[in-house]
């Protein structure tokens, strides 16, 4: 049976955008870190800056910088402020996945389609403006005062839309920032974008697809 939400709900950085942070701190740090190892650099930048989300709320270039120069601590590597700029200041340039644009076109034609972001509010216009498809809204934690994964994120987004958990269908290709807080907030419909980021967990009980070609298929469309 096709799934009949009010609004389909997206993770944007990742899951509709292709998210460039680590390609970035590859290329700053290749002449600081052994090339064999970048892998792991990225990660642990990528674990730091899961950590720096969960507390107050700080704006984003804030979560960036301290996540690099903790993973530059940990690494005993040198840390420059410029970096930490050169890779906030590149977050507007990045793009879609190809698969993107034409599948949530169509959607946008049925169903409205809303953004939940870890995102600031300059910032996130430049991604909306390159997904190809009407926005109803665009919410960031800049606006709730909180970042995904905490409820008050979605709390947020769900009092600006006059809606309960039971009115959407959250996709995302991350568990730990979206779909771990989707389940514990009682959202039925879930999807998970199995675009290779984290490894599937039927646990958290959702709809699968390798990537956003495939929702409109659960839509019904």
């Amino acid at each position: 049976m096709a799934l009949r939400p009010k609004y389909v709900t997206f993770d944007c950085y990742g899951t509709l955008i292709y998210f460039e942070m680590a390609p970035a701190a590859r290329r700053i740090y290749a002449d600081r870190v052994d090339a064999a190892r970048l892998d792991a650099f990225c990660a642990d930048f990528s674990a730091y800056r899961l950590d720096e989300v969960l507390g107050a709320w700080k704006p984003y270039f804030e979560v960036v910088r301290n996540a690099l120069e903790r993973t530059c601590r940990l690494w005993r590597v040198p840390f420059r402020e410029e970096d930490a700029q050169a890779i906030y200041d590149a977050i507007p340039s990045w793009g879609p996945h190809p698969d993107v644009p034409e599948a949530l076109a169509r959607v946008a034609t049925r169903i409205p389609l809303v953004i939940l972001s870890n995102s600031m509010t300059d910032l996130i216009p430049h991604s909306v403006a390159k997904l190809g498809a009407p926005f109803h809204a665009a919410y960031t934690a800049q606006e709730a005062q909180a970042y995904k994964p905490r409820m008050r994120a979605f709390e947020y987004m769900f009092d600006q839309l006059g809606c309960g958990p039971e009115d959407v269908l959250h996709c995302s290709s991350s568990f730990r920032y979206d779909l771990m807080t989707a389940h514990d907030l009682r959202i039925t419909n879930k999807v998970f974008v199995n675009r290779g980021h984290e490894p599937p967990n039927p646990y958290y009980g959702y709809h699968e697809i390798q990537d956003i070609r495939g929702l409109p298929g659960l839509l019904g469309l």
